[in-house]
């Protein structure tokens, strides 16, 4: 397959960046994107976790494992088929299970540190950073934690505070410098996603 895009699209927690990179998929049309997700590439946290909020800080950039996350893009950029590990937020464990990703023309990886480690920046041929005020990014991170991952109000709250912020401010921001586009929450969302929505269709159309 020839001429594989890989796109990042980063940002803060709750920023709106996962919603940006669905809508993407969705209006390019799975039979020519995948969508990749940062959140599989965190190590097996299941012997360390020891409560809601706790002690092990999943917004470091060691929390992840970019090794394998570069070389599994690596494989799809070269037009490889290739096993994508699945984490399991309610355990804090990778799951012996993967699942098979296929290239495509275009695939999104969405995450909040993506652009910080060089040898998974390197690897994308577009960065997208989406920009959104720290108020609503912890509303809506607390909304899905409560809602999706079973947390409680006061671990999503504590973690926020104690580590998502200290991390979001010395990783996510600084890498904010080596996007492309950055994207406004409040300002260009919509123009942008037409914008890339028409990009790309014409890449996979031609």
């Amino acid at each position: 397959m020839n001429q594989i895009k890989i796109i990042g699209i980063a940002g803060g927690s709750g920023s709106g960046k996962t919603y940006f990179a669905r809508e993407l998929l969705q209006n390019i049309g799975t039979d020519h994107c995948a969508l990749i997700y940062q959140d599989n590439f965190y190590i097996d946290q299941s012997s360390r976790f020891d409560f809601d909020g706790g002690s092990v800080n999943f917004d470091h950039p060691s929390a992840l494992d970019f090794d394998l996350l570069a070389e599994k893009l690596a494989s799809l950029k070269k037009g490889l088929t290739t096993n994508i590990p699945i984490y399991d937020f309610a355990t804090h464990s990778r799951l012996e299970e993967t699942y098979v990703q296929g290239p495509k023309k275009i695939i999104l990886v969405d995450g909040i540190l993506i652009f910080h480690p060089e040898n998974v920046r390197k690897i994308f041929d577009e960065m997208i950073f989406i920009d959104t005020p720290q108020e609503l990014r912890f509303q809506r991170r607390l909304d899905r934690d409560v809602h999706e991952r079973g947390r409680t109000h006061d671990g999503v709250h504590n973690q926020f505070f104690k580590q998502v912020k200290p991390m979001h401010d010395m990783f996510v921001e600084p890498s904010k410098e080596f996007a492309d586009y950055i994207v406004k929450d409040f300002g260009d969302y919509h123009k942008v996603l037409e914008t890339f929505t028409a990009k790309f269709k014409y890449l996979v159309e031609k």
